[in-house]
């Protein structure tokens, strides 16, 4: 498969395709031509990539991560960081959740706003 179609078909631009190239994440093999040709498999492999940045690990993290997927196996030491990652994505969610709640709040107010935001509402006077 070409790199175009790679990039097409997994969401993600053909620079990024060539940046993972560079970090070790992905790998192709060049034709006669010199173009990159990638297996069927990529395409999977390069949504987990971005699953993994979108969450925020480094490429070295994402790099570890995915020799263990690909032995099957994880070194003790790096079971450790991966747990510690993870605890902090789960932090993450709780924070954009708390974050998404207060965005409901306020759509919900903007909606239907309390008399006293209503512009024709006068305080009572006394």
């Amino acid at each position: 498969m070409r790199i175009g179609e790679v990039a097409q078909r997994a969401g993600v631009s053909v620079r990024s395709l060539r940046y993972y190239e560079e970090q070790g994440l992905v790998w192709s093999e060049r034709n006669g031509g010199g173009q990159r040709r990638y297996t069927e498999d990529v395409v999977d492999r390069v949504r987990m990539i971005q699953q993994l940045f979108a969450a925020g690990l480094p490429s070295r993290v994402v790099r570890m991560l995915l020799s263990c997927v690909d032995v099957g196996t994880a070194e003790p030491g790096l079971l450790g960081q991966l747990e510690v990652e993870r605890s902090r994505i789960s932090e993450r969610i709780t924070d954009l959740l708390a974050a998404r709640d207060r965005l409901d709040d306020v759509i919900a107010t903007t909606r239907n706003p309390p008399a006293e935001c209503d512009p024709k509402w006068t305080a009572p006077r006394g």
